[in-house]
């Protein structure tokens, strides 16, 4: 089925060559460079900068009183452009791609110089050094959506992307975050400043958190900040990390569009001004899995169940002279899956008695505003609603493939969200940001599961009703000089279910030891509360609800960063961290614990009494893009443990121990006049393998449907394999007035690494086995940017 697939794909490349080959030309190719540039602080447009090309002298231009520029006539390739204005430090974006089908458009931030000292030289700023966020100091990452299309298996996908970070774990069978050992749930995902669902196709499945594949495509998406830890004081309700990230704005100067045609799906994108006397845009991208499509035109086609996503993806825009910048944004997507089970019991193995049913939808929404009142404040307001439903059923056969119900799950949550955020910039020394977010929760849930397969269906969880999650914060940060910067903030969160509050103090310094170096410290303490399924958990005896007065999860953070810059084009980074957890939901007498949950239901009876603590060290060399060739190394060596209801202290799940990353890449120039690229990249990651819990061959061999059962003593005491995974990805863009082709090749895991997922029992060999998968992925595809 899959060779079919990817034949497909190839003779549908195969027939563009003809097409392509045809539109030889000698013709010299450019493009332009549009973009804005920013106070960093106060996010207001910065008039008459000048904005140059320092590898073409005499390329360059200054902005409008907006802030706007542009520059015309670039040569294809990776320039660097720099921006320059008295009284500001010079800002310097490096790696950036030109191509003949689309405008580049960017954003610069500059940050105003406390001092006007001539003989104090300050280093221009790069982008990549520092996150976009200027009140961050540590644990912060910027994530360029250019690297999600270039990084090896990063599959356009930003969250498969950040598995290259240093503290970040990955896997090859799905994207969830786990940072610093913690589980990947506790991450908060963010779009346009507001809380949104897991983003993610087939949500929470193969685990909780993560997914198969970001539904966020890199088409839409700008630059990001992702956080490891102390996180400044805007961000409530995380308490591993927060992936901030960003929808870019569409090109409101010329229609441009996009298609790709691949393995894993087929994307449409497009951007565009509205009219020609307006400066309102739009942008989109709508996306349809491959296996889905094929399997709804040719029904002979046996995917082995069904198997379809789809997801859409979109920003209008609408600038105007006097009332500020409206914009209206979304994000969703749709999955299904069903599997059907064997008719024949004597080739049944393990759960081959089962069907399966699973949808889920998922949408974000809003509408916002900005409105900059002079050049040194501006607030920004954003009403969204968010929404979840996820829908799922069970049911086994005996024998004589007698049907008998043994999972029925339905959940869905609504939230009303409403933040707004002030930020005034007093001066070159201290800026100011404070705000609130106030979402109104609306959920139903109504989850069944059967103790065993001939056992009636029990209410394990059931809701329905409405809370409130209330976030009040504020922060500041004072440039004590310009090479001195001290940020202290507080925030504060409530949940009106059962009145759980929190108080959140946030601090940071920074300092610029030489002209090469940078120290810094952040403190935070962070909470979290639990999914709402969680404190509905039905006691089958009485009906109650003994989850529901469950407080909030708490960490506090502590992290040093230490940066050196060897060169223009490589930096150092090393971030010793400390976290401590308190308050852990857990269950009484057991070693059960949320920070260690992979399901998508709950069972257990929970209590605020588990702690967690988790430290370690994140190393970073990082060779920016120059001359066509990049590489980046990691290392994470670090423990991460926690105690239970039962007062024992273990291995947390995610505790591998030590991860070491390694990526490098490199472009040549190719063709007549050089105007075409070849690139090939590829990664490298060593890890420990997660921790488990052993199996209970006894309790195992007793249960009626031989469920394999745990020796919950033994919690997570064991470690499975080490993890020696390999992605390469290779790409040709082909460069053509007005147009550009790209054909790209992505392995993922080359090894064959196997995964392990807990245990199963053979029934033919009556023993429990190992569940272990070797998931390589492979995606051939073929865009056009027009």
């Amino acid at each position: 089925m899959k060779k079919g697939i990817i034949i497909t794909t190839v003779l549908i490349l195969i027939s563009t060559l003809p097409l392509m080959s045809s539109a030889q030309t000698t013709e010299t190719i450019t493009q332009t460079i549009r973009g804005t540039v920013t106070d960093e602080a106060s996010g207001a447009p910065i008039p008459y900068a000048a904005v140059v090309l320092p590898e073409h002298p005499g390329t360059g231009t200054l902005t409008d009183e907006n802030g706007h520029f542009q520059i015309t006539r670039v040569p294809l390739g990776r320039h660097t452009i720099e921006a320059v204005l008295i009284g500001y430090e010079p800002a310097i974006l490096r790696e950036l791609l030109v191509t003949s089908g689309k405008e580049v458009s960017v954003q610069i931030a500059m940050r105003e110089r406390v001092t006007e000292i001539e003989e104090i030289v300050i280093r221009p700023r790069v982008n990549k050094e520092e996150a976009l966020n200027p009140m961050a100091v540590a644990g912060a990452k910027m994530l360029s959506m250019e690297e999600a299309r270039r990084y090896a298996g990063g599959m356009d996908d930003p969250g498969r992307l950040v598995g290259s970070f240093a503290g970040v774990s990955s896997d090859v069978s799905h994207n969830g975050i786990s940072i610093h050992g913690n589980s990947p749930h506790m991450l908060q995902w963010r779009l346009e400043d507001v809380e949104i669902p897991n983003p993610n196709h087939y949500a929470d499945i193969s685990t909780l958190g993560g997914g198969i594949l970001s539904s966020l495509s890199s088409h839409v998406l700008g630059n990001s900040d992702f956080f490891t830890g102390a996180f400044p004081a805007e961000y409530a309700n995380a308490v591993s990390g927060v992936f901030d990230m960003r929808m870019r704005t569409g090109n409101n100067f010329k229609h441009e569009n996009t298609f790709q045609v691949g393995v894993l799906g087929i994307d449409v994108a497009s951007e565009g001004p509205f009219s020609k006397n307006s400066n309102a845009s739009y942008l989109f991208n709508y996306r349809y899995s491959t296996l889905g499509l094929m399997g709804k035109l040719d029904k002979s086609v046996d995917l082995g169940g069904e198997l379809d996503y789809q997801d859409l993806n979109f920003k209008l825009n609408f600038p105007t002279a006097k009332a500020g910048t409206f914009s209206v944004w979304g994000t969703g997507l749709i999955d299904k899956f069903s599997e059907d089970f064997d008719r024949d019991p004597a080739d049944w193995h393990t759960q081959d008695n089962f069907i399966f049913d699973s949808k889920q939808y998922m949408g974000a929404g809003g509408l916002s505003h900005r409105y900059f009142f002079t050049n040194r404040s501006s607030l920004k307001t954003t009403l969204a609603m968010t929404w979840f439903k996820h829908d799922a059923f069970q049911i086994s056969h005996d024998t004589d493939l007698n049907p008998s119900p043994y999972m029925d799950l339905s959940r869905r949550q609504t939230n009303l969200v409403l933040t707004s955020a002030y930020n005034h910039k007093f001066g070159p020394r201290h800026t100011n940001k404070t705000g609130f977010t106030y979402t109104r929760i609306n959920y139903h849930m109504n989850m069944d599961l059967a103790p065993a397969e001939t056992q009636p269906l029990e209410t394990i969880s059931k809701g329905d009703g409405q809370t409130d999650l209330i976030n009040l914060y504020t922060q500041s940060a004072i440039n004590l000089s310009d090479r001195l910067t001290f940020n202290i903030g507080i925030t504060t969160q409530m949940l009106t279910l059962n009145n759980d509050w929190t108080i959140e103090p946030r601090a940071g310094v920074k300092w610029q030891a030489g002209r090469r170096s940078t120290l810094a410290l952040a403190y935070g303490l962070h909470s979290r509360m639990e999914k709402m399924d969680v404190y509905f958990v039905r006691d089958a005896q009485t009906g109650s609800t003994p989850n529901e007065k469950l407080g909030f999860m708490q960490a506090h953070h502590l992290m040093f960063t230490y940066g050196y810059k060897l060169s223009d084009n490589l930096n150092l980074r090393i971030e010793p961290y400390y976290q401590h957890l308190f308050d852990i939901p857990v269950e009484r007498g057991s070693s059960f614990a949320v920070i260690n949950r992979t399901e998508y239901y709950a069972e257990a009876h929970l209590v605020n009494s588990g702690k967690g603590r988790n430290y370690g060290v994140d190393i970073t060399l990082e060779k920016y893009l120059t001359r066509g060739f990049y590489y980046m190394a990691t290392a994470s060596l670090f423990d991460s443990r926690y105690r239970g209801g039962d007062r024992v202290w273990r291995p947390t799940r995610y505790n591998r121990g030590y991860i070491f990353n390694g990526l490098i890449g490199k472009e040549w120039p190719m063709g007549r006049g050089k105007k075409n690229t070849l690139s090939a990249n590829v990664k490298f990651t060593y890890q420990g393998g997660e921790r488990y819990t052993p199996s209970d061959e006894q309790a195992t061999l007793a249960h009626p449907d031989k469920d394999v059962q745990y020796d919950e003593t033994r919690a997570f005491t064991r470690q499975y394999p080490d993890m020696f995974v390999t992605h390469l990805s290779a790409g040709y863009r082909i460069n053509r007035p007005q147009t550009s082709h790209e054909f790209s090749v992505m392995f993922l895991n080359l090894t064959r690494t196997e995964e392990y997922h807990g245990y199963h029992f053979n029934l033919q060999q009556n023993k429990i086995e190992r569940n272990a998968t070797t998931s390589p992925i492979t995606n051939i595809a073929y865009k056009i940017h027009f």
